[in-house]
């Protein structure tokens, strides 16, 4: 798979913002990996539960909280993604530094609104 989107802080209840991006990403054929608190599937995506040598990521759209993304900050620049997406309540001022700082674009935006305008 090429320019893989890893959808951080993943869910499987519906209503999570998470678990519609994936439905949608899904809907536009995109390759999907994804990461969250427990495992399960939406759709025919697998949500690990720990962190995984993930290949291929181009984005890395967040749905987690600024305090839970400290834990993740080497991961995910270790990805070497092209951008990280922070969705609304997640912008994070320190995260988007050291995302520069390694040369990773750091987008402040909504995944929901980027693909239904055809932006993402």
């Amino acid at each position: 798979m090429k320019n893989v989107t890893l959808v951080l802080g993943a869910s499987t209840n519906p209503n999570r913002y998470s678990n519609i991006a994936i439905k949608r990403l899904i809907d536009k054929n995109l390759p999907i990996v994804a990461l969250g608190l427990r495992k399960g599937t939406v759709g025919s995506v697998l949500i690990e539960d720990e962190k995984q040598g993930f290949t291929n990521i181009d984005t890395v759209t967040l749905y987690l909280n600024p305090k839970r993304q400290e834990a993740y900050y080497n991961y995910i620049i270790g990805l070497k993604p092209r951008r990280v997406i922070f969705n609304p309540g997640t912008e994070n001022m320190e995260f988007v530094k050291l995302l520069k700082e390694n040369n990773i674009e750091a987008e402040v935006a909504c995944t929901l609104v980027l693909l239904s305008t055809n932006q993402y």
